[in-house]
């Protein structure tokens, strides 16, 4: 009797270790956001390329805001029909997608970090 009351007492005792056993999980966020390296400009200052782009292909929008980085590639904040939205452009009048945009960045920066290690 001695003998079962004190393996119940070993196995609840190896039970109740497990349970004490808390691994919380880390959330981790990633946000890239490209609109850091963008600078407002006067609407003004577009080339003509990139208002006669927006007048081709959106005639009904009006440019709230523009942004130039230093590729020269645009984003141009406008409104259609009461509905904000947000495209890029090169100089040249090209649209271009986000992820070039991003892609671009990271070629730039890819370039700069090969130039500073041949310097070295």
């Amino acid at each position: 009797m001695k003998k079962l009351i004190l393996t119940v007492a070993i196995v609840a005792s190896g039970f109740s270790t497990f349970a004490l056993v808390n691994n919380p999980i880390e959330n981790e966020t990633i946000t890239v956001s490209i609109a850091d390296e963008f600078k407002e400009i006067a609407l003004e200052n577009l080339p003509e390329t990139i208002t006669a782009a927006l007048a081709k292909d959106f005639p009904q929008a009006t440019i709230n805001k523009a942004y130039i980085n230093s590729n020269e590639q645009y984003k141009l904040e406008f409104t259609i029909d009461g509905t904000e939205n947000i495209v890029y452009a090169d100089k040249d009048g090209n649209w271009l997608k986000e992820a070039d945009v991003m892609s671009k960045k990271e070629d730039d920066n890819t370039t700069e970090n090969e130039t500073t290690d041949s310097t070295n």
